[in-house]
């Protein structure tokens, strides 16, 4: 008789996460087993596994043949992960197209990922023809979700009035909601706009949150617009951007530093 895994041992979620973290390799083999036994979320998180090289060889190849089969088993996260592997190329060549059409369906099942990815397509008019309303309407449902990205850019329509009234009421608590959801982005624009308001104390706490959650393409556009901030407490806080954003490998990071330091 073979050896078979209990669906129980593999969809317990904090098992599974404390599993990859103390025992990547072990956890890897469960899921690789429970996979081949046709468990759907087995199936989605062996395509990440595999993605990451999280306690398994890192194969995107492989990777993207697993989210496929979850996806046609009706796994709307690894549908959205598929999307991911198409638009980036990750295991295949970069197909922008394929990827808004597995984006389109993850957002018709209701996932706010799948909204938010195809919402940027729709924004920037990769893959399918650019639509603002469209996308508008995407980041919105992904909002009401619940998803922390879609909150930051639905504030941004609505402060700038792009494809609906301008309402920078409902935009700063989109954004306090997105900062507070842990989007570092967001923490950036609600900080922006606290400091509009005088509230410098509460822009700064914002500001020192995105700085340690930012990667480097948010640092080194940030680190530009505090430069060009008003308030001097506000526009010292670029050196810290300069300085994490070298400490990622910015080179130009290293020249503005030593600008700064004069």
């Amino acid at each position: 008789m073979g050896f078979h895994l209990r669906r129980e041992e593999v969809l317990d979620d904090d098992s599974l996460k404390a599993m990859l973290e103390e025992h990547p390799a072990r956890a890897a083999q469960a899921i690789l087993l429970a996979a081949a036994q046709g468990v759907l979320e087995a199936q989605a998180l062996l395509g990440q596994i595999l993605l990451d090289g999280q306690g398994i060889e890192q194969d995107p190849v492989l990777a993207l043949r697993w989210f496929r089969i979850a996806a046609n088993g009706g796994h709307r996260m690894a549908r959205n992960m598929l999307g991911r592997c198409l638009e980036h190329g990750w295991g295949c060549a970069p197909d922008a197209r394929a990827a808004a059409r597995e984006y389109r369906l993850a957002a018709a099942a209701g996932l706010d990922w799948g909204l938010y990815n195809y919402a940027n397509l729709l924004a920037t008019g990769r893959g399918v023809g650019e639509d603002q309303v469209a996308a508008l309407a995407c980041y919105r449902r992904a909002a009401e979700l619940g998803h922390a990205k879609s909150m930051n850019l639905l504030g941004r329509y609505l402060e700038e009035g792009h494809c609906c009234p301008v309402d920078r009421v409902a935009a700063c608590e989109w954004y306090r909601l997105s900062a507070e959801g842990g989007d570092f982005r967001g923490q950036f624009s609600y900080a922006a706009v606290l400091a509009d308001l005088g509230e410098i104390d509460q822009a700064l706490g914002w500001l020192r949150q995105a700085l340690a959650g930012g990667n480097l393409k948010f640092l080194r556009v940030g680190r530009q617009a505090l430069l060009a901030a008003p308030h001097p407490g506000i526009r010292a806080l670029a050196l810290d951007y300069h300085q994490r954003a070298a400490l990622l490998g910015d080179e130009s990071g290293h020249v503005a530093l030593q600008a700064l330091r004069g």
